[in-house]
């Protein structure tokens, strides 16, 4: 356990990218300039996936370095590549907000882990010629309770002009990042003159729930339109700018809150044009044990128990809600699904043709290709899977002929099948 404890730090200390990605370096480059973050700390992306695999005593170390944050806890994706020069993970990757202790840390990294082996992920790390195993950081902050919070440019992403270009609004800066609320906009010079005050229609603010996830609050009719920043706060923003320039360069995106009259640095990056995928809770472990379900795909027909077993133990968990989309057809993917509990809906060209229940499972083309989904699935109601993805998969056949063999003889039969079907 020695490597896992050198790759769980105080924010402070993450220095290394290819460990603990560019957002935590970002804000560890932050803390050591004097800039004002939240106080945090940064996990690799190995103690990630070690979490994400029931590791306990990677989950333990996990637990006693979160124990020293006051909570609640913003969990945030640092991918080693995320908002690289060639190509930005910006809305691929996800963040919890408002995780209520230290227990519930080890099912957000899970589902962190899971979003950057997403169909989505994967269908961009395809389109920008990254099809490589990702490596998830992340960051875990003290979440602020922010009486108004948002988005700053430093350099106007429109026109290009030279004077920072700064979106507010009450509450949590999500109801701005997530395009919940037309925010107020401010136009501001390098020199901190105001260009320009426009107030935009704030109808809801986002908060943190006490047991955890957020919620929209519908803010007073006399408030929706009032701006929502003076003077004062302004010229803080214009000297943030400033600040983040000197440390990290030109033409800056920047996340901010003002909380208890402080202004804090929430993140700082190269103008991108996503927007951060953010989500309310985290959820639990699947019940039963994937071995029994994996014995009835064809693809592993051929495998005798104890190479079912190697497999089994290669899987994660992953858990989806009532409507949302685990696969969608034409994309790319990189990961196959056993059903534990709960119904999916299976649909080619936008027409249904199965349900799919507990012990059924599918995306198995996926482990083999890095072609596109054949169909979309649905949840139909709550849906917690067992899910194994290319990158586990890959290096255990590398390394193990007779279960490459076997898989190779599982295709045939499956391929005389489908050949007999067509015949017929």
């Amino acid at each position: 356990m020695k490597q896992h404890a050198k790759e769980i730090v105080p924010l402070e200390k993450a220095r290394e990218t290819a460990i603990f990605g560019s957002k935590a370096v970002g804000l560890g480059d932050a803390l050591r300039d004097g800039l004002p973050v939240p106080p945090g700390v940064a996990l690799s992306g190995a103690v990630v996936e070690a979490v994400s695999a029931e590791d306990e005593k990677a989950i333990a170390k996990v637990a006693k370095a979160v124990r020293l944050l006051p909570v609640p806890l913003a969990v945030r994706s640092s991918a080693a590549d995320e908002d690289g020069a060639d190509a930005s993970f910006a809305g691929q990757h996800l963040t919890l907000l408002n995780v209520p202790s230290a227990d519930e840390v080890p099912a957000a990294l899970r589902e962190i882990w899971w979003s950057a082996n997403s169909d989505s992920a994967i269908t961009y790390r395809q389109r920008v010629g990254l099809f490589t195993r990702p490596s998830v950081g992340v960051v875990i902050q003290t979440l602020l309770d922010p009486d108004v919070a948002g988005v700053m440019f430093t350099q106007n992403p429109v026109t290009g002009a030279d004077e920072r270009v700064i979106e507010a609004s009450w509450g949590l800066g999500e109801a701005v990042v997530a395009g919940l609320v037309i925010p107020d906009t401010f136009r501001v010079d390098r020199s901190g003159r105001v260009l320009e005050r426009r107030a935009g229609r704030k109808q809801v603010a986002i908060r943190s729930v006490a047991t955890g996830g957020t919620v929209e609050e519908k803010v007073a009719a006399d408030r929706a339109e009032q701006l929502c920043l003076d003077d004062d706060q302004l010229e803080k923003l214009a000297q943030l700018a400033l600040r983040c320039e000197q440390v990290y360069g030109m033409a800056r995106d920047i996340e901010w809150a003002f909380a208890d009259g402080t202004l804090y640095l929430l993140q700082c990056r190269a103008v991108t044009t996503g927007a951060s995928h953010e989500k309310e809770s985290a959820p639990g472990p699947a019940t039963s044990d994937p071995i029994e379900a994996l014995e009835r795909v064809p693809l592993f027909a051929e495998l005798d128990p104890d190479e079912v077993e190697q497999i089994a133990r290669l899987f994660k968990v992953r858990r989806f809600s009532e409507g949302e989309t685990v696969i969608r057809e034409g994309s790319g993917g990189a990961a196959f699904f056993l059903i534990d509990s709960g119904e999916a809906t299976v649909s080619i060209r936008g027409a249904e043709r199965a349900t799919l229940k507990s012990g059924d499972h599918f995306g198995e083309i996926a482990l083999i290709d890095e072609g596109h989904r054949l169909a979309t699935i649905t949840a139909s109601s709550d849906l917690v899977c067992y899910g194994l993805t290319y990158w586990e998969f890959r290096p255990l056949v590398h390394a193990n002929g007779a279960i490459g063999w076997k898989l190779l003889q599982s295709m045939a039969k499956m391929l005389r099948a489908a050949q007999s079907d067509q015949g017929s």
